[in-house]
């Protein structure tokens, strides 16, 4: 039997939707708003998207959300939307999409600025390199603790990342093959008293 640490720690991880390659999001849409992508990401239409929220249902992550307010139109948002007044509008990202009430919305893995890197590395006639293109989260990390890259490069970061012995998937045993790796922390939390020297 193994004896319970005596010092437990609990550790709070943020996590984005995981672009699983079975995602059981995907299957139970009924109109197809949940579909898979080329590059492996689990992509929302929210155009097509009538809000049944089973994809939220179905998903073991828990990372998709429900939008229930009309954010753009509604009054009670004047003071707190940009959205709302002309000129503020002007701080918006024109690259992402504004999603209206009723949709179901979840990290797109940042698509418009992959597609965007792709446009220039083309426009370049030159390959994509590595880490050209950057999600909003790993570019804005301060620590780059978040890399994001090709896995099926296999000179890229992110597929050395992938392969070290520390990666892991989140709830790898439920067999949706997720394309997102996390690594774990190593630490050293045994506390012994110097010894003194002679």
């Amino acid at each position: 039997m193994e004896v319970p640490s005596e010092y437990p720690e609990v550790g709070f991880m943020p996590l984005m939707c995981q672009h699983c390659n079975h995602a059981p999001c995907e299957t139970v849409c009924p109109v197809a708003a949940t579909t898979h992508s080329d590059e492996g990401f689990n992509q929302m239409t929210y155009n097509r998207c009538i809000g049944t929220r089973y994809c939220a249902n179905n998903c073991p992550y828990k990372v998709r959300r429900f939008n229930w307010f009309n954010y753009v139109a509604d009054s009670k948002f004047t003071n707190l939307n940009p959205a709302q007044d002309d000129l503020s509008r002007m701080v918006l990202n024109p690259d992402v999409v504004v999603r209206s009430r009723g949709v179901m919305e979840k990290c797109s893995l940042c698509v418009q600025r992959v597609q965007a890197g792709k446009l220039a590395a083309k426009k370049a006639s030159e390959p994509l390199r590595d880490g050209a293109i950057q999600t909003a989260c790993s570019a804005a990390c301060p620590t780059n603790a978040i890399t994001f890259g090709d896995i099926n490069d296999k000179s890229s970061k992110v597929r050395t990342d992938a392969m070290n012995d520390r990666a892991y998937h989140l709830l790898e045993e439920v067999g949706v093959k997720p394309n997102v790796w996390y690594q774990t922390k190593v630490r050293n939390s045994m506390q012994t008293a110097a010894e003194p020297t002679a």
